[in-house]
């Protein structure tokens, strides 16, 4: 099969989802209206509601929500074909994906920029609140983790990898600073200096493994594990303008530069996908995702096509720099709709390699012993590259290799493989680290709001102890998973969260929308609610079952099969509870005719009333 058919329609699918599907939600389901003012605006304090230029605001939320999802996940889903994952990543992005985003997103705007938790409290009931924020900080960790682990089997005893990594934190403070205090709302002149310098930085990393350097920047898997902490944790205390916010923007050019120049490679070379549209392991067996087709391709792909984890940036940090609601149409819908192109690209890398090397790429030596397969390009891949490429699980390396093939194709580009495997490496370090130093804001955020219930001043965002004590805990513990974990173990157990979330997510946004009066509308979240929902609780299952509880059998994995069978069945546990209570409430709004807030029954006319999030001033 020729790869470019599948890029040409789905662009045009996206296209026309865009300009028509999301161009009716934004009129007549969150009736968009800039005459309201945002809370950038209205609660602006310079450190996290800080209006901001929707371009910069586009790369940020971006580079925010597309971690290594939309990489990883396909890569890891190819296993079962192409076509089963290409087209869950078109439909689901299309229908589900984007209008979870975008709805989440608006609810926010008009709750202050509350976070998904606390809007809940107002949509569904106070129990649903307090049940969510517990699923959601479960569910931020091991999203976290599954994020994480991927950069870490990448990054380790790679020292131009981690060089260049590196070197974007430096650069992104200082255009951080170049962009509010030293040249303010010079965003052209900032851009460009963090381009080139960024662009430097990949070539200089070159130079490193055979330098005085390279002792430094050579760490190992848990050296990796302890930098990406020490990270996260800067990255979340510190004013958002500083480092986060530019340092995502810089990024997005790249993630959104490369993918352009993938689109470009693939016209131009046209490579043949090796791998089967369908393959024996859609009927189960899968050697590196166990189980089969329906539920797996749906929880491994999970970020490219809809992902829960957006609804917390989407509540978390971007509504509070929004600075028109108008906006919320392109940063919300569009954004997901080109990480839907991200993965379909990534797919496409994958697929690209020979069934054999993309096993032994993926699996440990033994695992892929027991294929019985032979590697067909395999050696000369490892020697282009200049690193050995086999027995490097997580989806990285399989997908760095895939685009590094599309591009050294390229007239002129034949004798680059090893720079283009390189930068394919850094490029996805850096969408895993902007989800990493995002998601963990995020967490810190709801640490606070729920601990805030609990001692008021621990819920002020600006209270230095409280913002250090919150972050230092969702630090630990998504390092303790990425410690202890393997992909096989924490990519399931991700990715049922992910997606359970998102059914939460879209549970609250169904919620918001009866409760507005726009029932006729309901269909719009309702029915993707409904597919994601029992898709991902039929994987929880199976996942507890087949995956997880075997590992009791052996006493250097139980521990670890012990956290992951009762954190999926907890969290499963509070997805049902909160769709209950929005069934519930659902009930009592359209059968009963009652307006209820907070938990009680009210009256437009009571002083506690707060408007329904959409379509209402």
């Amino acid at each position: 099969m020729n790869a470019l058919p599948f890029v040409v329609g789905a662009l045009c699918v996206m296209a026309i989802a865009y300009r028509y599907y999301s161009a009716f939600i934004a009129a007549k389901v969150v009736v968009l209206d800039d005459s309201r003012i945002t809370p950038a605006h209205r609660l602006e304090d310079g450190h996290n509601y800080v209006p901001t230029n929707k371009w910069v605001l586009f790369g940020h939320h971006f580079a925010a929500i597309s971690g290594a999802g939309p990489l990883i996940g396909p890569v890891l889903a190819a296993q079962f074909g192409f076509l089963p994952g290409f087209l869950w990543l078109l439909i689901g992005v299309c229908l589900a994906g984007a209008v979870h985003d975008f709805m989440i997103l608006a609810g926010s705007i008009r709750r202050n920029g509350k976070s998904l938790a606390e809007i809940a409290r107002y949509e569904i009931s106070p129990l649903a609140s307090v049940v969510g924020s517990v699923a959601i900080l479960i569910i931020v960790v091991i999203a976290l983790a599954g994020l994480g682990l991927a950069v870490v089997n990448a990054l380790r005893e790679s020292a131009w990898g981690t060089f260049t990594i590196a070197a974007t934190i430096p650069i992104a403070l200082f255009v951080g600073l170049w962009m509010y205090r030293i040249r303010p709302g010079k965003i052209v002149e900032a851009s460009v200096i963090g381009i080139v310098l960024t662009l430097a930085a990949v070539f200089l990393g070159s130079l490193v493994p055979n330098s005085f350097l390279a002792p430094y920047f050579t760490l190992s898997r848990e050296g990796i594990i302890i930098a990406l902490m020490v990270y996260g944790f800067f990255a979340s205390v510190l004013p958002v303008w500083l480092l986060l916010s530019p340092r995502d923007y810089l990024s997005s050019y790249m993630k959104i530069g490369t993918i352009a120049a993938l689109v470009i490679g693939v016209f131009v070379v046209a490579p043949e996908l090796k791998m089967p549209a369908i393959t024996e392991f859609i009927h189960g067996g899968g050697p590196i995702i166990p189980g089969k087709v329906y539920p797996f391709v749906f929880i491994t792909i999970a970020c490219g096509a809809i992902s829960g984890f957006h609804s917390l940036v989407a509540s978390g940090t971007t509504p509070k720099m929004l600075s028109k609601e108008s906006e919320a149409r392109m940063i919300g819908y569009g954004a997901m709709l080109m990480e839907g192109l991200v993965g379909i690209i990534a797919l496409i890398a994958a697929s690209s390699l020979w069934p054999a090397d993309y096993f032994a790429i993926n699996l440990s030596a033994e695992k892929f012993q027991a294929l019985g397969m032979t590697p067909v390009n395999l050696a000369e891949l490892s020697k282009e590259v200049g690193e050995t490429v086999a027995g490097r699980p997580g989806g990285a390396v399989s997908l760095a290799v895939g685009f590094a093939q599309i591009f050294s194709s390229i007239p002129g580009m034949r004798g680059l493989m090893s720079y283009w495997y390189h930068f394919a490496i850094m490029f996805e370090a850096l969408f895993i680290l902007t989800t990493i130093d995002a998601g963990t804001r995020v967490g810190r955020f709801m640490v606070q709001e729920f601990v805030g219930r609990i001692w008021k001043p621990f819920e002020r965002s600006t209270w230095i102890p409280g913002a250090i004590l919150a972050t230092g805990l969702v630090v630990f513990a998504w390092g303790y998973f990425i410690w202890n974990g393997s992909i096989g173990t924490i990519w399931p157990m991700f990715g049922t969260a992910n997606q359970l979330l998102a059914g939460i997510a879209l549970a609250v946004a169904t919620s918001a929308i009866i409760n507005a009066g726009k029932v006729k509308y309901v269909w719009v979240t309702l029915i993707p609610m409904l597919f994601v929902s029992i898709t991902t609780l039929v994987a929880g299952w199976q996942n507890i079952f087949d995956n997880f509880l075997p590992l009791l059998d052996n006493p250097l994995t139980a521990t670890q099969g012990y956290i992951n069978a009762i954190l999926t069945a907890v969290i499963m546990i509070c997805a049902v509870i909160i769709l209950f209570e929005a069934g519930k409430r659902w009930y009592l709004v359209l059968v009963k005719g009652r307006n209820y807030r907070g938990g009680k029954v009210i009256s437009t006319d009571d002083t506690s009333y707060v408007p329904p999030a959409y379509g209402c001033s």
